[in-house]
């Protein structure tokens, strides 16, 4: 049975969380010498190596199990002080979560205000299919994730779907889909892009297309102002529903009314029980009920 003592599982998290050797023994108060130490003896615990020694450091699978048993214990311990001395105002557990920018733009949000008087929130910002890679390294709790199995050590449950559609201005329409949604048309008019990572546009042109098309492309990487650039004719793209019934009447129309991209969505979180994470579980299952089914 492999034991991890919890200072070499806070070492590794340090080191992880810092880049380098030398910052995390600043930030432990601790000799280079020693955090080295310690890593050594954490790899000879565990039996393979941890880290890859390179600028900034790079967890192994191994390394990623480590860091997330670190910040569970983090978690935990900080959910036993509340339970047995309740800490004063101010002092709310930390919860970090991996949210896509469509669900907090339009949903998610609002439910995570509701538990801000219990918890502080750090939410980072990524797209829905890279989200787990966050939760796996240990960097956050919790996920909304387009992937419904669970990481090591964490739980899955369904939210809902997302759905998505195809969407631009009249005026864009009518000058470059006078003819429909043809697979010319689609090859040749501007397509607005969230970022590298967004590939939405892209399944929606394999499914109209039997080529690759590879139109003009604008990327925006930021929810209202993805919207905005539609609404500006700078391009297609694709829009939440919710997103769309949000955007005033007329200023947006679907490229095509029955077509759509349906997303998904699971939360995942570490397989643990605290209050503070059970909170934000809770708020953010409640909200999911305008997903579709």
């Amino acid at each position: 049975m492999v034991t991890v003592q919890p200072e070499q599982a806070s070492t590794l998290a340090a080191i992880a969380a810092e880049g380098t050797f030398d910052a995390a023994a600043q930030r432990l108060h601790l000799t280079p010498s020693a955090i080295s130490q310690r890593v050594r003896a954490l790899e000879v615990a565990v039996g393979r190596p941890v880290l890859r020694r390179v600028r900034p450091v790079e967890l192994t699978p191994a390394g990623e199990a480590v860091v997330r048993f670190a910040r569970q214990l983090e978690l935990l311990s900080g959910d036993l002080s509340d339970q047995l001395e309740p800490e004063p105002a101010g002092s709310a557990p930390r919860i970090t979560l991996v949210v896509n920018a469509d669900s907090l733009h339009t949903w998610a949000l609002p439910a995570l205000a509701q538990v801000a008087e219990a918890v502080q929130l750090t939410i980072l910002r990524e797209d829905q299919d890279h989200s787990l890679d966050l939760v796996r390294a240990g960097t956050a709790h919790a996920a909304i994730t387009a992937t419904a199995t669970p990481v090591p050590g964490c739980t899955s449950r369904p939210l809902g779907v997302m759905r998505y559609r195809p969407a631009c201005t009249p005026a864009f329409a009518a000058r470059w889909f006078p003819d429909g949604v043809t697979g010319a048309a689609l090859a040749a008019a501007p397509v607005v892009v969230y970022d590298e990572k967004d590939d939405l546009q892209d399944r929606f042109l394999r499914r109209r297309r039997r080529t690759v098309a590879h139109p003009p492309r604008h990327h925006v990487p930021a929810t209202h102002e993805f919207g905005r650039a539609i609404q500006l004719g700078l391009g297609w793209g694709m829009l939440p529903e919710l997103q769309l019934a949000q955007l005033e009447p007329g200023t947006v129309v679907p490229l095509a009314p029955s077509a759509h991209l349906d997303v998904p969505l699971h939360w995942q979180q570490w397989r643990l029980s605290t209050g503070a994470l059970d909170r934000v579980a809770a708020a953010i299952s409640g909200a999911a009920e305008v997903l579709r089914r």
